[in-house]
């Protein structure tokens, strides 16, 4: 994925009759948007005092681009880790998350990783992106020196969607019995099992305008096939919960989802994990990749920030 020059946004599909067809032609349109310079007043404008690069990430049978935030400025040695998922599921592009991710890799200052992760599709299911965020930290962790990052000083931050898989990464990093800081969990979708619909959050926010309850239904038709363990690709039906990184739980009150974070934390701080809950009112889904529409995203940029800064200091 590189810059596009497309500003012209795709109509609203029909969700619910979306054909594979559909979804590859609108995913493309709308990544091209995200990409595009006209969405950044959307999307908000890079930090100036840091520099932006893709590159590949060789991972075991394959190889998905990333797009990669440094301070600018003089080498200062190994810096902080922060692996970055965004948001989508089906649509998405870690374009749309440049305004927070570089604002991260210049303040903190650390080398943020956002990862192009398959999107879901009938032939990539969630597994996939699972396996892209958990593959992606072991391979920077494995090339350190290359990547110019201390290993000893490592995060994982995801919105949405990228919200589970960071979440699952950090489960996975403390079975390998790899040690994270934090974890940062933005508007997080920690469950996708069949109750994931029964949260009140979805009942009263079904229709909103940054997430519908159509699209959700999709993204559990194409991310859990049949026969797909959807308890183990939920966070929130995961077995014990502690020992985990420390976490900080964003949520926008006005988000379908935002029952899920909520109910998260609270499994954290019962199993005894560090957790911080953040909610931000009137504040819709995604809001943290739309600071050209939702004020609250300055302040949750703010609050993230000094987490990881004291979670890197510790």
């Amino acid at each position: 994925m590189t810059a596009g020059t497309t500003g012209q946004r795709p109509p609203e599909p029909d969700w619910l009759a979306m054909t594979t067809e559909d979804l590859i032609a609108y995913r493309d349109a709308e990544n091209r948007f995200r990409a595009s310079a006209a969405a950044r007043a959307v999307t908000g404008e890079p930090d100036p005092d840091a520099v932006l690069e893709w590159r590949e990430l060789a991972l075991p049978g394959r190889a998905l681009a990333a797009r990669v935030s440094r301070p600018a400025g003089p080498d200062g040695g190994a810096l902080p880790l922060v692996l970055h998922v965004h948001g989508g599921g089906f649509v998405g592009t870690a374009v749309q998350s440049d305004w927070v991710t570089s604002h991260l890799a210049a303040r903190l200052p650390a080398v943020v990783v956002s990862v192009e992760h398959r999107l879901v599709a009938p032939d990539h299911p969630l597994p996939d992106a699972v396996a892209d965020g958990w593959d992606a930290l072991r391979h920077l962790l494995g090339n350190a020196g290359q990547w110019g990052i201390d290993p000893a000083r490592v995060a994982v931050f995801g919105e949405s969607c990228g919200g589970l898989i960071s979440a699952l990464t950090a489960i996975r990093a403390r079975e390998a019995g790899l040690p994270l800081r934090a974890q940062v969990l933005v508007n997080p979708a920690v469950d996708v099992t069949g109750a994931m619909f029964d949260h009140p959050s979805i009942t009263e926010y079904a229709h909103t305008p940054t997430l519908g309850l159509p699209v959700l239904r999709l993204f559990r038709r194409l991310a859990v096939p049949p026969g797909t363990d959807s308890r183990a690709l939920s966070p929130l039906h995961a077995g014990d919960p502690g020992g985990l990184a420390p976490a900080l739980v964003v949520v926008p009150t006005h988000d379908p989802v935002a029952d899920h974070g909520r109910r998260y934390a609270e499994r954290l701080d019962a199993a005894g994990t560090p957790v911080r809950l953040a909610e931000y009112p009137g504040a819709g889904h995604a809001f943290l990749s739309t600071p050209g529409l939702a004020p609250q995203a300055v302040a949750a940029r703010a609050e993230i920030l000094g987490f990881l800064r004291t979670s890197f200091a510790a």
